[in-house]
């Protein structure tokens, strides 16, 4: 959390005309990637905006070769092209060489990347290449490099982001059910008269596209994190399209301004000056990501184990009235917790919590140390013993096994039968009266 002196410190730094225009040109790379991204993600693509960004390095390096100028509209649609037929070829080599999406992406981009640093060879007299620049952009320079709108000097990345964006906003909306049904069942989709295969490329065009525009800005950590993050975050949150192209642009946005007041706070408080803002937005996305696999309410790892816990604990608690009505059936007896802790092999703590629920829910006896079932607690106790009596002979009459191999099956079949299934289980089995190992089958009582 930022402590009073930085908030202090980043009011102090923080200048609109500056630091405003960096947030904007990352939030529309952000965006405009994400937007795509969820596609790419739904379709098992999600690593082919970094095959893009590698691959681009050729048509650089030929724009340069042709035009012996390093203008940024040549460089750009140098890249451009060579980002559109890094898409074609990668689909290509899928398609007729029935090989992994994967592989095909690895073998395109590899072989551009090498193709251009052979190019960059040839020109590296005149050519300067920075690697910082390459893996984290210039986003901190894109205010200084403005155009006149309408009187107004606008950063050009923000000009040209924005326009891609707004193309991707304009084309998710206009063909949102054909990406839709397109990226779940392309066959389906061929069937109903869209084609898959145009959809394809034309979402591969504004991909490449949209990698480009960003690539001079933010690099291409941000680029490759930007198409995958936000989308995979907003896929754990919702199973919704439509809601998970909303999120996946708004955790987008949120990361870039998140990411810029990291980069300007966080390394004060270790005694450093600041830090690239184009890493620092991909860490944010990488927070935003890691809290909704964390608190997801589908997909979350929390409410997963919280899941998992409730499970165990109404198995233990079927187990533990099972077992008593099983004493009282045979003994006549009520057995003591030790007892069925001995027994079931499980935890006193995970003993104690399942009596007290099993005591709540009225099924135990309350006001008492002894395990003594209720009426509501035998009669859940009889419809488990009948289920796994019920299994045991079906497993024996239809399946052909042993009656020492049935009852471990039986144990785990017993806790997810429900009436309508012990009504089949007895009239397949020809309702018997007892199991195969001669013990009495409950009657079915309401």
């Amino acid at each position: 959390m930022i402590n009073g002196n930085a908030l202090s410190l980043l009011a102090i730094q923080w200048s609109w005309s500056l630091d405003g225009w960096i947030v904007l040109v990352g939030a529309l790379a952000a965006v405009s990637s994400a937007l795509l991204g969820n596609f790419l993600v739904l379709r098992r693509m999600s690593m082919l905006g970094d095959a893009i960004t590698h691959a681009v390095l050729p048509g650089i390096a030929a724009a340069f070769f042709i035009t012996q100028s390093r203008d940024s509209l040549t460089m750009f649609l140098g890249a451009v092209v060579v980002g559109i037929l890094t898409a074609f070829f990668t689909e290509w080599i899928r398609t007729t060489g029935n090989v992994d999406e994967g592989a095909s992406m690895g073998v395109v981009f590899t072989s551009l990347f090498a193709l251009g640093l052979v190019l960059l060879v040839q020109t590296a007299d005149n050519v300067d290449l920075d690697p910082y620049c390459v893996l984290y952009g210039a986003i901190e320079l894109t205010p200084l490099d403005t155009v006149n709108v309408f009187g107004h000097l606008v950063p050009r990345a923000a000009m040209i982001l924005g326009a891609v964006t707004i193309i991707n906003i304009v084309f998710v909306i206009a063909f949102f059910k054909e990406l839709r049904l397109t990226s779940f069942d392309p066959a389906l989709a061929t069937t109903m008269g869209y084609s898959a295969k145009w959809m394809h490329y034309v979402l591969m065009v504004l991909v490449s596209v949209t990698a480009v525009a960003s690539f001079e800005s933010v690099g291409s950590i941000l680029v490759v994190a930007m198409f995958v993050v936000p989308p995979a975050a907003a896929y754990m949150l919702t199973d919704r399209m439509g809601i998970m192209i909303l999120i996946s642009a708004i955790v987008a946005a949120c990361s870039s301004m998140l990411g810029h007041v990291m980069a300007i706070s966080v390394p004060t408080w270790f005694g450093f000056g600041s830090t690239t803002t184009a890493g620092m937005i991909a860490v944010a996305t990488g927070i935003f990501f890691v809290f909704a696999a964390t608190f997801s309410p589908t997909h979350g790892v929390l409410v997963k184990a919280v899941r998992r816990q409730v499970l165990s604990l109404t198995i233990l608690c079927d187990d533990i009235v099972a077992y008593l009505f099983r004493a009282e059936e045979i003994d006549h007896r009520t057995p003591t917790p030790g007892e069925v802790q001995e027994n079931l092999l499980t935890t006193g703590t995970a003993l104690r919590l399942a009596i007290r629920m099993l005591r709540r829910s009225g099924e135990l006896q309350s006001g008492t140390t002894s395990l003594e079932l209720t009426k509501t607690g035998r009669r859940r106790g009889q419809r488990l013993v009948r289920s796994h009596r019920l299994w045991e002979q079906y497993l024996v009459d239809r399946a052909g096994r042993g009656t020492d191999r049935i009852h471990d099956q039986a144990e785990r079949f017993e806790h997810f039968t429900d009436r309508e299934l012990r009504e089949r289980l007895s009239k397949q089995t020809d309702a018997p009266k007892e199991d195969p190992h001669g013990r009495p089958i409950p009657d079915e009582h309401e």
